[in-house]
C-alpha cells in the first residue's frame, strides 16, 4: 500500500472512531510510520478547508472513482504539502488535471474570508499553538557519526550553523568583586543590569528560549545541554534527509532525550528498557553505552516491536536484545538480569503531553478519570516491579503525560513502598520546570512543556538506591595473587619489608 492510500485508510479510521490516530498508524503495514503519521495529522488539521475546496471544485463529481478520504489526502499534498515532489505516480497525474481549478478555489476561499495565509483559514482550535512553535530537535547518532561531522554536512547543504545556544554567561570581576555581565553574552549585544545577576539562571533560560524561537529558515543550533542534539526551526522536515534515512540522525524531541541522558549508564553496563517501543530512547542508551554492554528491551506489542527492530538496526545498535514480552512477567530473580543496574521505565500513558494530541483527539481535553486510574494502576505496578531487581542502582521513570495521577502520584506511592531503599536523585537543578509540590522531594522531579521549555510535554523522576548493595567477592584462580588477608603474618612482614626497600629515598 502506498503512502496516500495508507493515509486515506488511517484518516477514515480516525473519523469513524475505529481507534486513535497513533494506534491506526502503528497497525498499518506502511514502512515509514513517521511520514504517514505527519501526513494524516496535517490532512486532518486542514480537513474543513479541504472539504470546502474539494466541494467547490467539483473534484468528486469529476472523478467518480476517487474516494473522499483519498481525495482529501491528495488535495492536501497538492495545495498545502509537498506538491508530489519526488513521487505521486498516477495520483499526481490525476490531480494535475484539476490543479488549476483547485488552486483557484483555495485562492477564492482566502479572499472570501479576508486572509492571506493558509494557516489563517483554520478554525481557532486548529491553528498552530505552542506545539507548533517547538523547534525540530535532531539527535546525532554517535554510533554512526560525530556531531561535528553532521554539522559540516548540513553546512555544505546550505544551512547556517549558529553555534551552541546560550547556556552560560560570560562575566568579569570588577574592583569591588561584583560580577558584571558582558555585552558579548547575548546574540543581540544587550547586557543585564547588575540587579538581575541574582536571577542569572532564570535570565539565561530566557535567553536560551529566545535563541530557539529566533531560529528561521536554514539556521540551526547546537543544544547547550545535550552535546549531540541539533536544533532546527519548527516544522523543519528531515524525514527524507539522507543522514536520517541512513540512521545517522534520530528525530527525537529534547524532552524525550532526557530519560536516557539522566540514566547515563557507563559502557559495559546491563540495562533494561522496560517498555521500549518505538525505540528512540533505546537507541540513545546504546549510543551512551557505545554498544558495549547489554540492553534488554521489552514490549508486548508485536507491531510496535517490529517497527522498533527496524529502527535499532538502522541506527547500528548491536548490544540490544528485543523481546515480545510484558515487563511485569519478567522475573527480577532471573539470573539473566542479575547484573542489571540501570532501568528505563517509560510506560504506556495518556499521552496528554504529546505535541500532536490536539490533532489526534479533536480537543477532547483531559483523559477521563477512569482511564487515568487504569493507567496509573499499571504504571504503579510496573514501577514497583522494576524497583525489585536486586542489583538495581538507578532507575528513570518517565511519561509523556501532564497528569498528576500518572506522574507525582505514582512516584510518591513507589517511594512509600520502598522507603529507605530508594530515593529521588536531585538532577538538573537549573531545569526551569519542576514536579508539582504534592510531596516532600517532588522538586527533584522534572517537567517539560511547550510553554516552559519549548519541548513536548514530559515528566521525569530519577530513582537511586539509598542503601549499598553488597557485591559478591570476585572469584580468584591459581594465577591471581594471594589475597593479603590470607597471607601468614611472617610472610606479610617480609612482603612489607621488600616493598619498603623499593621506595625511592627522599
Amino acid at each position: 500500500m502506498g503512502l496516500y492510500a495508507a493515509a486515506a485508510a488511517v484518516l477514515a479510521g480516525v473519523e469513524s472512531r475505529q481507534g486513535s490516530l497513533k494506534g491506526l498508524v502503528y497497525s498499518s503495514n506502511f514502512q515509514n510510520l513517521k511520514q504517514l503519521y505527519a501526513l494524516v495529522c496535517e490532512t486532518q488539521r486542514y480537513s474543513a478547508v479541504l472539504d470546502a475546496v474539494i466541494a467547490s471544485a467539483g473534484l468528486l463529481r469529476a472523478e467518480k472513482k476517487l474516494r473522499p478520504h483519498l481525495a482529501k489526502v491528495l488535495v492536501y499534498e497538492l495545495l498545502l504539502g509537498k506538491g508530489f515532489r519526488g513521487g505521486g505516480g498516477r495520483w499526481k497525474a490525476l490531480l494535475g488535471r484539476h490543479q488549476a481549478r483547485l488552486k483557484a478555489e483555495l485562492a477564492r476561499l482566502k479572499v472570501h474570508r479576508g486572509v492571506s495565509r493558509n494557516e489563517d483559514l483554520l478554525q481557532e482550535s486548529s491553528r498552530p499553538g505552542q506545539a507548533y512553535q517547538v523547534p525540530r530537535f535532531v539527535r546525532v547518532n554517535t554510533l554512526k557519526t560525530r556531531p561535528e561531522d553532521a554539522i559540516d554536512y548540513f553546512k555544505r547543504q546550505g544551512f547556517s550553523y549558529q553555534g551552541r545556544a546560550s547556556s552560560v554567561c560570560y562575566v568579569r570581576p570588577c574592583l569591588c568583586h561584583v560580577p558584571v555581565v558582558s555585552k558579548q553574552t547575548f546574540r543581540n549585544g544587550s547586557s543585564l543590569p547588575l540587579c538581575w545577576f541574582k536571577a542569572l539562571p532564570q535570565v539565561l533560560r530566557l535567553v536560551y528560549l529566545e535563541d530557539l524561537r529566533a531560529l528561521k529558515g536554514q539556521h540551526f543550533l547546537l543544544d547547550p545541554l545535550l552535546p549531540e542534539l541539533l536544533v532546527f526551526p519548527a516544522q523543519t522536515d528531515l524525514h527524507e534527509h539522507p543522514l536520517y534515512r541512513a540512521g545517522h540522525l534520530i528525530l527525537q524531541d529534547k524532552a524525550s532525550c532526557l530519560p536516557a541522558m539522566l540514566l547515563s549508564p557507563p559502557p559495559g553496563s546491563h540495562v533494561i528498557d522496560a517498555c521500549a517501543a518505538p525505540g528512540n530512547k533505546t537507541s540513545y542508551i546504546a549510543a551512551l553505552l557505545k554498544n558495549q554492554g547489554k540492553i534488554f528491551a521489552f514490549d508486548q506489542d508485536a507491531k510496535r516491536l517490529a517497527a522498533m527492530a527496524t529502527l535499532v538496526a538502522r541506527a547500528g545498535v548491536s548490544c540490544c536484545e528485543l523481546a515480545e514480552k510484558d515487563f511485569l512477567t519478567v522475573s527480577p530473580s532471573d539470573q539473566r538480569y542479575s547484573q542489571v543496574q540501570y532501568i528505563l521505565l517509560d510506560p504506556s500513558c495518556s499521552g496528554s503531553g504529546m505535541l500532536s494530541r490536539q490533532l489526534e483527539e479533536h480537543g477532547e481535553g483531559t483523559p477521563s478519570k477512569e482511564r487515568l486510574q487504569a493507567l496509573a494502576g499499571f504504571q504503579q505496578r510496573a514501577l514497583c516491579h522494576a524497583l525489585r531487581f536486586p542489583s538495581l542502582q538507578r532507575l528513570v521513570y518517565s511519561t509523556c503525560s501532564l497528569c498528576q495521577e500518572e506522574n507525582e502520584d505514582v512516584v510518591q506511592e513507589a517511594l512509600q513502598h520502598n522507603s529507605g531503599t530508594f530515593r529521588l536523585a536531585p538532577v538538573l537543578p537549573t531545569w526551569p520546570h519542576r514536579g508539582l509540590s504534592t510531596f516532600p522531594g517532588s522538586e527533584h522531579c522534572l517537567r517539560a512543556s511547550p510553554e516552559t521549555t519549548l519541548t513536548g510535554g514530559f515528566f521525569i523522576a530519577v530513582f537511586e538506591r539509598a542503601e549499598v548493595v553488597p557485591t559478591p567477592a570476585p572469584q580468584t584462580d591459581a594465577m591471581d595473587p594471594e589475597p593479603l588477608s590470607q597471607v601468614p603474618k611472617r610472610k606479610r612482614r617480609r612482603k612489607a619489608a621488600v616493598g619498603a626497600s623499593m621506595q625511592p629515598s627522599t
